[in-house]
């Protein structure tokens, strides 16, 4: 009791004019500081991440159900498939998912400071906000096929991802609602609405995808018309749930008014959130159209293909890591409590740690057969065991990134991060990635240790900007962006 009342005097010396609010923060940092503390925070930050490598595998897994689907019609569909996903991605999914990846900073910080209506806003604000970005994506959709051919493509098999992207445009525009939706629910905790709606979307598409194209005549285009109806579904599950749920009852209300008025903090915090996202996947995809160059060139871009695929795979599970760090340390942020954004910061790092190291203790010792799972070309699957052991450094790097990431989109630095991600990959690991490939002849494996030198590089520089971070400063910040004052302690500096 003795220090609980050194804590409030010391508020009292500071003034504040919201007594009540600063004592309900020192107890929760007083709270958060203790091993059942660190023990609360590790279940959270479990319970919402396991949800979210689920609900990231089953979006990923429409994709795989298509190609899969496609790939019993013929080599042709198969290749068209492939190359319109990739192109759709680059193109169009990346940078939505990118732009909705503001609302983990506004939506996670309203709600930790119980601006409820705010929530709504900032949601319905990013869904207004990204649907007429869609539409200049359209029409690069519309022409794929003519841009492929521009770019080198086999007109034959351009002409085919043309028509997959035309009939995948539904699903375009499904996803600003979908990637709000989910980063409304997650900022809440709300993650098994999002889980079920995802499995029942991935039901729904396996179903739809085989009847549209086996039983159709509609083929390649049937499995991308399915991927569509399955995200449409996913959004009209999430949006009954929103309107009928009483956990979402403070933050449906819809004031024109109000959302309009969040545009500009939608921009400031999407568009350095997007080129976070893209500057990153560009690079893996530019990895891939430089295997395309060497010799062996079929050897080459198949195994980098399977190193991607893995990448990948693994990436799903820091990525659900990465975002309930973003929600615990925007939602402690926007609730005044600096050290207790920091134990989740801390909670977060160790399991980003640990994951990967369960990882490579069954990648590494099974590497020199791994490759059967994918390929019965032993050529293949020897040059993947070499390779193998930098895939092992990538799941590394790539686990403590995303966890940094996801931090710094909680604390509203988007843009700290989009500058690392540009300096880490195209002034380090691109450059790194061609002289080790076409001047020191290490192929293959000269490509991928250049990329994970900047992944590398990006880990270690989002871990310093982490590890000097202000968290009273970033707690203050976060209360005047929602407009209150700010808090006068400083007990949370680092």
């Amino acid at each position: 009791m003795g220090s609980q009342r050194v804590l409030l005097r010391e508020g009292e010396g500071n003034k504040m004019e919201e007594p009540l609010l600063c004592r309900r923060n020192l107890e929760e940092e007083k709270r958060k500081i203790t091993w059942s503390g660190f023990a609360e925070e590790l279940k959270a930050v479990s319970y919402m991440a396991v949800p979210m490598v689920a609900v990231s595998v089953s979006q990923y897994s429409l994709q795989v159900v298509s190609i899969i689907m496609v790939g019993h019609l013929g080599e042709l569909p198969l290749s068209a498939c492939a190359l319109a996903v990739s192109f759709a991605n680059v193109t169009g999914f990346s940078f939505i998912v990118g732009m909705a990846g503001a609302l983990e900073t506004l939506c996670g910080q309203a709600y930790g400071a119980q601006q409820y209506q705010k929530l709504g806003s900032y949601t319905y604000c990013s869904i207004l906000s990204l649907l007429p970005i869609c539409i200049p994506i359209c029409f690069c959709w519309i022409f794929m096929d003519k841009l492929l051919v521009s770019l080198g493509q086999n007109p034959e098999i351009a002409v085919e991802a043309g028509r997959y992207a035309i009939w995948l445009l539904p699903a375009l525009l499904a996803y600003p609602f979908l990637q709000s939706l989910i980063r409304y629910l997650l900022c809440q905790s709300l993650v098994l609405p999002m889980f079920l709606s995802s499995f029942a979307a991935v039901l729904l598409h396996t179903c739809l995808c085989r009847f549209l194209t086996y039983k159709t005549s509609m083929g390649i285009a049937g499995a991308a018309l399915s991927t569509g109806l399955a995200l449409w579904f996913n959004v009209i599950l999430l949006v009954i749930y929103m309107r009928y749920s009483s956990a979402c009852e403070k933050s449906r209300a819809f004031v024109f008014k109000e959302v309009l008025s969040c545009v500009k903090e939608i921009f400031s915090y999407g568009v350095p959130s997007a080129a976070m996202i893209c500057l990153e996947w560009w690079s893996f995809e530019l990895l891939i159209l430089l295997s395309g160059l060497l010799p062996d060139s079929m050897l080459e871009t198949s195994v980098l293909s399977i190193c991607l695929t893995i990448a990948s795979l693994h990436f799903f599970v820091p990525y659900g890591i990465s975002a309930a760090a973003s929600t615990r340390v925007s939602n402690e942020l926007g609730a005044g409590n600096p050290k207790a954004a920091r134990l989740s910061v801390i909670v977060a790092t160790i399991i980003g740690l640990i994951e990967p190291i369960m990882v490579v203790t069954v990648l590494l010792p099974w590497r020199h057969v791994f490759g059967y799972i994918f390929s019965n070309e032993v050529e293949v699957v020897n040059y993947l065991a070499q390779i193998i052991p930098l895939i092992c450094i990538s799941v590394f790097m790539d686990s403590l990134q995303a966890v940094f990431s996801g931090v710094a989109r909680g604390t509203g630095r988007q843009h700290i991060g989009a500058y690392i991600n540009l300096g880490a990959y195209y002034l380090v690991g691109i450059p790194v990635a061609a002289l080790l490939c076409f001047v020191a002849k290490w192929r293959g494996k000269g490509l991928w240790a250049g990329i994970v030198s900047g992944t590398t590089v990006q880990a270690l520089v989002l871990a310093l900007v982490t590890a000097s971070t202000n968290w009273q400063k970033q707690a203050n910040n976060a209360r005047e962006r929602m407009q209150e004052k700010p808090v006068a302690a400083n007990n949370g500096a680092a």
